[in-house]
């Protein structure tokens, strides 16, 4: 079975709140404490506390800085990490952890990688959080990681740069491509740390697999929410042996439409599903005064949206689009081939558990065969299910 971690940030994500919830998932703290000393950095200590957030009990992790910190550039600390005494996996998570801020922050700011200066995210704190959470990932022998869409917070914060929208450029930056949204807090509820342990990590993005609980741990933020508990949540288990179902976060796109003909909402169709949407079906409605009608509904993927709406507009003469965000749950499937007596017919077939469950002719390969042979269709389907099963 697959050791698995699912990172519930359904608080933000920091990075003493990552360290906090690691220790609580079982990494002995003073444990934690002897390995950062081969990091070779001075002018801190270190504090654990249980404290609880709205119900929930949890770890609280603390950088205490006891002497005067200067900034560091990316170069500095790849050199402190290269150089300290730690193990090299856990040196090739830090290093990976801090090239996502990095990478941001020249981009943002427009900076030669190696030269930028991070302060905040270079200062003694951010450097034991970043470390600190390979440190515990390092110990815990995680190998697979998901995530749930992850929530920015909005508002203003105040920086070395100066007053900074919510998310944070650098932030925003390191979060392209992963599913986000504002979550109604108002403060930074992901700091540019979390999110780069969050791009660093993670495998994927979606509710929680099929999998089996070990353990949950929690890590305490520092903001009291009066909505919702400020933790971060890490179940760590392992996923179920066999797991043919698939989950996926798609995009339902779906509009009204009661004056134009039915030629009009074929073509339609066709464009949308040439344009590789995942399935597109028309439904009859009746609209306003028993007016007759049909609904479009699109189901494509999320980079896809933005062409399948277009396509909708151009197309066909609504004036809106619907969007609905759907969970999709599908089994595996492969193409194979049906060998009948007159001639091959490719199926699909859909497996659970190891069996083949589901068997289903294709048309287009059936028609042809159909036509060659002057036989009925629906004597084709019945053969190619019957020929197939007795392989």
């Amino acid at each position: 079975m697959k050791e698995v971690v699912y990172i519930d940030c359904f608080s933000g994500i920091s990075g003493d709140m990552m360290v906090g919830a690691l220790i609580d998932l079982g990494v002995d703290f003073d444990y934690l404490k002897s390995e950062m000393v081969k990091l070779g950095i001075g002018g801190y200590d270190l504090t654990l506390s249980e404290v609880k957030k709205g119900s929930i009990k949890a770890k609280k992790f603390h950088v205490n800085i006891t002497a005067p910190q200067f900034a560091r550039n990316y170069r500095d600390i790849k050199r402190i990490i290269n150089e300290s005494k730690l193990n090299a996996e856990i040196k090739k998570v830090s290093k990976n952890i801090f090239k996502q801020v990095a990478e941001a922050e020249a981009l943002v700011h427009g900076y030669e990688v190696n030269k930028v200066h991070f302060h905040e995210v270079g200062a003694v704190d951010s450097i034991i959080d970043i470390v600190g959470t390979a440190v515990c990932l390092n110990k815990l022998k995680i190998g697979m990681f998901y995530s749930s869409n992850v929530p920015t917070g909005k508002g203003f914060i105040n920086c070395s740069h100066g007053k900074l929208p919510v998310p944070v450029p650098a932030t925003a930056e390191i979060l392209k491509g992963i599913p986000i949204y504002e979550g109604g807090f108002d403060f930074e509820a992901t700091t540019p740390t979390g999110a780069a342990i969050i791009k660093a990590l993670v495998d994927d993005f979606r509710g929680i697999p099929f999998m089996t609980i070990e353990k949950i741990g929690y890590g305490a933020g520092d903001r009291e929410n009066k909505e919702t508990p400020n933790v971060l949540r890490l179940l760590k288990g392992f996923l179920k042996e066999q797991q043919d179902i698939r989950e996926e976060n798609l995009i339902l796109l779906s509009s009204n439409i009661d004056d134009s003909s039915p030629e009009v909402a074929g073509y339609l169709v066709e464009k949308l599903f040439e344009a590789k949407a995942l399935d597109v079906w028309i439904e009859p409605i009746y609209m306003k005064k028993t007016r007759p009608a049909f609904k479009i509904n699109v189901l494509c993927q999320r980079e896809a949206e933005q062409e399948m709406t277009t396509i909708i507009f151009l197309e066909s003469s609504t004036l809106g689009v619907r969007r609905e965000e759907v969970r999709r749950y599908s089994i595996s499937r492969e193409i194979k081939t049906a060998r009948l007596p007159y001639g091959d017919v490719k199926v699909k077939v859909g497996t659970l558990g190891g069996k083949q469950i589901n068997i289903s002719p294709e048309f287009e390969s059936c028609r042809k065969i159909a036509q060659e042979t002057d036989r009925p269709l629906k004597e084709i389907y019945y053969d190619a299910v019957r020929f197939f099963s007795r392989r």
